[in-house]
C-alpha cells in the first residue's frame, strides 16, 4: 500500500485515546496490504481513508455510538453500487442512486475476515468504474 510520508505519526495520534481500535486497525491494513498494495492510504481528523483512483473504503472511531454497538470497536466503512443485506452491517445508506455506503463494527480481530475484505475488493473495483 503507499503510505504517506508521517503516516505512522498520524497513525499514533489517531489513536492516541484508543489502543484497542489501533490494533484491529493495524491488522485491517495488514490484511488490506496484502490483497491491495497498489491502494493508498491518508489519515485524516476523522478518519483514515483508502483510495484507488476513487475513495473506497475509510476506517474510523465512531464519534456516535447507537445504544447496541460495542464500547470498543472500529468502524470501516465502504460504497458498493447495492445495498448488502448482511447482519454485519450495522448501517447501509444510499446517499445517490445506486451508490450504497455501508458500515461495518469491529470489536474482535477474527472479524478482519475474508468476507470484509471481499467486501473492500468489491468497493475498490466500484470506486474503480466511476468516471
Amino acid at each position: 500500500m503507499n503510505y504517506p510520508a508521517y503516516y505512522e505519526a498520524d497513525v499514533l495520534r489517531y489513536f492516541s485515546a484508543n489502543p484497542t481500535e489501533q490494533a484491529l486497525y493495524e491488522l485491517l491494513v495488514r490484511q488490506m496490504d496484502a490483497c491491495m498494495p497498489e491502494a493508498s492510504v491518508k489519515v485524516q481528523k476523522s478518519q483514515i481513508s483508502f483510495y484507488d483512483r476513487h475513495l473506497f473504503a475509510a476506517a474510523s472511531i465512531p464519534l456516535r455510538r447507537k445504544k447496541d454497538w460495542p464500547n470498543t470497536c472500529l468502524l470501516v466503512t465502504f460504497g458498493l453500487s447495492h445495498r448488502v443485506e448482511d447482519p454485519r452491517i450495522a448501517v447501509a445508506v444510499e446517499p445517490y442512486p445506486n451508490r450504497w455506503t455501508h458500515h461495518v463494527l469491529i470489536s474482535e480481530p477474527d472479524q478482519i475476515d475474508a468476507q470484509l475484505m471481499a467486501w473492500l475488493e468489491e468497493a475498490r473495483a466500484f470506486a474503480r468504474s466511476k468516471r
